[in-house]
């Protein structure tokens, strides 16, 4: 029993890691420059960072739901 919890934990770190290292390459694509003011740089990286983790950690939720949700449909028929 403990053990499906550690994969889980696990399986939950490394899916928002991989999402959030996606987002960001993403992100890099994107000139958001354009809708901050000048000068402000630290406040920019800030900003990607927050928007990195905010659709990174959403989008790996989603897919680690859909996964417990797949694994969880076989019960229906039981």
């Amino acid at each position: 029993m403990m053990v499906g919890v550690g994969q889980q934990a696990l399986l939950s770190i490394i899916s928002h890691l991989v999402f959030m290292a996606i987002t960001w390459w993403v992100l890099q694509g994107v000139h958001i420059e354009k809708l901050l003011k000048p000068n402000r740089i630290i406040q920019a990286r800030l900003f990607y960072i927050l928007l990195t983790i905010a659709i990174g950690s959403t989008v790996s939720n989603f897919f680690l739901d859909y996964f417990l949700w797949s694994k969880q449909l076989p019960f229906l028929f039981q």
